[in-house]
């Protein structure tokens, strides 16, 4: 029963990105995790996303072995497995080629926080991983992927800066749940965007001051958080 409820919400992760314009034909992808019983789910590959059904999700476990499923995982699976065994905390992955935030990421540019918007869900600029290395795009690219989101991060907290720019390639986002991770992708890529925008308007735009950076960040997640109903 577990697995298909991770199944479910996979695949509404995946139809979310879509509907919010993230994806063309069949790039990108979205996966979850469940850790009661170390299991994965995940888009599988090439599929169009119109035809997808709870259970085209393939299931592995953390080492990319197969549980259930028969078609292919997303060739993406490394780089996610990857991100889940070193992010405590995170339940979905998703990986897009949304159009600005590719675009820093093809320019090897963090995404600095010129915005409140942007400190409502980001604690700081968006990171950039370093480029791979030549053996590392021939033997194991996506796990390598994964390795350099996550020595990316290692003084950074995931779960306060949910995403990630691959450089050359594109945005990783992750968040508590499926869904919680394609919402970072939506958000992702508008930070991407107002930061062009800026940057085009004004080329030395300044990061905002970090008092209102944090006062942003904290009054929706810090400890004492009072933005919402909650």
């Amino acid at each position: 029963m577990r697995i298909a409820a991770l199944r479910e919400e996979v695949l509404e992760a995946n139809l979310e990105i879509v509907r919010r314009g993230l994806v063309l034909y069949t790039f990108g992808n979205a996966s979850g995790y469940d850790p009661a019983e170390g299991l994965v789910a995940i888009k599988p590959s090439g599929v169009p996303f119109e035809k997808l059904r709870p259970e085209d999700m393939v299931v592995t476990d953390l080492e990319g072995r197969i549980v259930e499923g028969t078609l292919r995982p997303s060739s993406d699976l490394d780089t996610h497995l990857e991100i889940y065994r070193n992010f405590r905390g995170v339940r979905g992955v998703v990986h897009t080629h949304s159009t600005y935030a590719t675009a820093f990421a093809q320019a090897r540019r963090e995404i600095p926080c010129l915005g409140t918007t942007h400190a409502d869900y980001f604690h700081g600029p968006v990171p950039v991983t370093e480029p791979l290395g030549e053996e590392e795009i021939r033997k194991g690219y996506e796990l390598n992927t994964g390795r350099a989101i996550v020595r990316r991060f290692a003084a950074l907290d995931p779960l306060t800066q949910p995403g990630v720019l691959v450089a050359s390639h594109g945005p990783f986002t992750w968040g508590r749940s499926p869904l919680q991770a394609a919402m970072h992708a939506v958000l992702l890529e508008e930070i991407a965007r107002m930061a062009a925008l800026t940057l085009a308007l004004k080329p030395d735009a300044a990061p905002i001051a970090r008092p209102l950076h944090d006062e942003h960040f904290l009054r929706k997640h810090g400890p004492q958080a009072r933005y919402g109903q909650g």
